[in-house]
């Protein structure tokens, strides 16, 4: 696991200096602490920071061909690397390491581009043709892997964080008012935006190509068809799952170095401890944290989990310095993210650094097997089709606006008149709440139309039942956008490379293609995904209580220990004179959430986390023209059990 760098000119007789790329893998020296490898030759520099996985004496990079006219820095993991090494001997390709990343070299050898229809893994990787003059980067099919790029003045700049872009080049810092409005309305910046407006991101299962001073991007892998099959009885659909399942297990438990399992006591990451401790020789090692606010503690489910499955558990109690934690995480993300989630995965994350390097999580299930809450409630939505269209645009066009604001089932009633798509956009969005309570200005809002992305995916799913469409959404967008970005970047500060089976591509596939009574059956959601939960062992007690997901006690922290600094940071008149906010809009929420009127913990943590980035990290930026060095990882304060 590593973060990669570097820059390529258009111009040949440009020569790169060494220490530019250097200076570009000093900003991501946490994505890699142990090994640093630079290859610089004319106009071409790349540069990556190595977390030592695989091959922990011979494995450095950057990694290079036979006559060295072919160079790779990569960030990831190729599971099926022993197979295709294999293959490529046996054409004749002589190997100098037993490292994954050599493979990627002679596979381009032999298929240009097209190696990547190869690879099995997570992955992102720059290449460097010296023969045609030609820059590959690349990105594995779901977006595990992050990869970030940028032209300016006749150079390709890239980066598997926009810190090694911003740190060379501080002037490409202009802030993308579409982008941060895409935060606000879903809590992170879809692909390819990123905050910045000349830097983009690789969008997952996407190649770029810069040669002759043109970029080409192309896309070569997409979800394939949804519901194209259905097994013939349960019993064959849970063999089928479950080889296919703890095959994706298996080959993720290849490492050179201590390799453990984040457990946060729910079906996704039981099933697969399940999985693991059939695999594996030696009891694993599992890592869960809790809260002292019994109601978000699922540190008890975990530990059943643990004692099942005879685990050598760690767990830790939390009493975190919130605050502290905060100013921290918004120095190092470069980009607004506004899934309070981050928090406990930043901190098991730290928790298990202490003890291993490489950790698997159950992340993907609720994209797989139709796991969120709002699918179903949505679904169910879907019975106010009885409402005429011309009627439902008669209310929003001539008869919302003229209600009272204050009238109950105003908001409501727009929903239902909306068409079904349509309100389930608006439902995962920021939108409704726009519309009842102004909090951003109506400048900023005008800057684009957010919602044109989700209906778009939606239109464009390869598929024909509701449910499906819904999976392929978040497939899309919210999986590598939040759920990959959170787990990727919270990781990577501690140095832990997390490994993620049910995101495994052919597994995924095959998943896809189940009609989608096998993923939500009634109101049983994830239906056949627990049925295999049970069949390996997970306690019902786990399986069969409210989804919690990674849950964190928000709305107590906003009411306490962050008042002071929420009332302090959102009502600053610096926060409130940016143009992205609307006064009053804010002083009301504010107002109704500490009056306990309403809770309002989402938005108030989302408007936080943006102006904190904007403080700690854009305006950091600005001032010195520096990025601030990564910090220690923040001390953990709690109880170990």
């Amino acid at each position: 696991m590593c973060g990669i760098a570097g820059m390529v000119s258009a111009d040949s007789a440009e020569r790169i200096d060494p220490a530019t790329i250097r200076k570009m893998c000093d900003a991501i020296v946490h994505r890699g602490p142990d090994d640093e490898g630079i290859f610089v030759k004319g106009n071409t520099g790349l540069g990556m920071r190595r977390l030592s996985i695989i091959d922990l004496s011979g494995g450095h990079q950057p990694v290079f061909n036979e006559d060295r006219t072919v160079w790779v820095v990569y960030n990831g993991e190729i599971y099926n690397f022993p197979e295709l090494r294999h293959e490529l001997e046996n054409r004749g390709h002589r190997f100098a390491t037993h490292t994954d990343t050599e493979v990627i070299v002679h596979l381009y050898e032999e298929m240009g581009a097209d190696c990547v229809q190869k690879l099995r893994g997570m992955f992102a990787f720059a290449l460097w043709d010296e023969r045609h003059s030609r820059l590959l980067l690349a990105r594995d099919r779901l977006g595990k892997k992050p990869l970030h790029y940028a032209q300016v003045n006749g150079r390709l700049l890239f980066g598997s964080e926009i810190k090694a872009l911003l740190t060379v080049a501080p002037e490409l810092a202009e802030t993308n008012r579409e982008a941060l409005l895409q935060y606000f309305y879903f809590g992170y910046i879809p692909d390819p935006l990123t905050a910045f407006l000349p830097i983009q991101k690789l969008p997952p299962g996407h190649l770029l190509e810069f040669e002759g001073g043109e970029v080409r991007v192309r896309k070569y892998w997409d979800v394939p068809p949804y519901g194209t099959h259905s097994p013939r009885s349960e019993d064959e659909c849970l063999e089928e799952l479950e080889h296919r399942l703890a095959e994706a297990v298996r080959i993720r438990l290849i490492s050179d170095v201590p390799l453990g399992a984040l457990l946060s006591g729910g079906t996704d990451s039981s099933t697969i401890v399940a999985l693991m401790a059939r695999a594996c020789s030696g009891p694993v090692k599992t890592f869960s944290i809790g809260f002292r606010q019994a109601e978000f503690n699922e540190a008890p489910y975990a530990k059943l989990v643990a004692e099942r499955f005879g685990t050598e558990h760690h767990e830790l109690i939390l009493e975190p310095d919130i605050v502290g934690t905060l100013e921290f995480l918004t120095r190092s993300l470069e980009e607004p993210f506004g899934d309070s989630s981050m928090l406990p995965t930043y901190y098991v994350s730290c928790l298990a650094r202490q003890h291993v390097t490489v950790a698997l999580s159950g992340d993907g299930g609720d994209e797989l097997f139709a796991g969120y809450e709002r699918y179903r409630i949505h679904l169910n939505d879907r019975s106010y089709r009885w409402l005429p269209r011309w009627a439902g645009r008669f209310y929003r066009e001539q008869a919302h606006h003229r209600l009272p604001h204050q009238l109950p089932g105003r908001n409501l009633a727009y929903s239902i008149s909306l068409p079904w798509a349509e309100r389930y956009a608006e439902g995962i969005s920021l939108q409704p709440f726009q519309r009842e309570m102004t909090i951003l200005s109506d400048d900023f809002v005008a800057t684009s139309e957010p919602l044109s992305l989700v209906r778009d995916y939606m239109e464009k799913a390869p598929a024909a039942d509701a449910l499906s469409r819904l999976l392929y959404l978040d497939t899309k967008t919210y999986l590598p956008g939040d759920i990959l970005t959170k787990v990727d970047r919270m990781s990577m500060l501690t140095s832990l490379e997390a490994r993620v089976p049910m995101l495994d591509h052919v597994f995924l596939e095959w998943v896809t293609g189940l009609t989608p009574e096998w993923k939500m059956r009634g109101v049983d959601q994830k239906y056949i995904l627990r049925k295999l939960a049970e069949k390996v062992g997970v306690p019902k007690e786990v399986l069969y209580r409210r989804k919690q997901g990674f849950a964190l006690p928000l709305v107590h922290w906003i009411r306490h220990e962050l008042k002071d600094l929420i009332l302090s940071v959102l009502l600053d008149r610096s926060t409130l004179q940016r143009g992205y906010f609307n006064p009053p809009g804010v002083r009301r929420m504010l107002d109704e959430h500490f009056r306990g009127r309403r809770d309002h913990s989402p938005r108030i943590w989302r408007l936080l986390m943006f102006e904190l980035w904007q403080r700690n990290f854009l305006e950091h930026l600005k001032a010195t023209g520096t990025i601030q060095p990564p910090a220690p990882t923040v001390a953990l304060d709690g109880r170990r059990a």
